[in-house]
């Protein structure tokens, strides 16, 4: 199990996921920057911004996906 904040995975806040893999990782963010969009959330708003315009540049998001991806790959297993 490893750990990542909403930060680390591009959001606005530290509220930590635990997953298994990068894929339930990036789907707990998900749902976590649905949840806060729903609620209006300024911050996670702001920063959901930010992401759709690095959606704009598919080579970017590849980019940027591929280093996060790196990023769970290199943390320690946790609890």
């Amino acid at each position: 199990m490893k750990t990542m904040t909403c930060k680390q995975l591009g959001g606005a806040c530290d509220l930590e996921f635990h997953a298994e893999s990068f894929e339930q990782m990036a789907e707990l963010s998900k749902q976590h920057g649905m949840d806060m969009y729903q609620k209006k959330d300024p911050k996670h708003l702001a920063a959901m911004g930010e992401m759709q315009e690095l959606m704009q540049n598919p080579e970017a998001m590849q980019a940027w996906f591929e280093s996060k991806k790196k990023e769970f790959e290199a943390l320690p297993d946790g609890n």
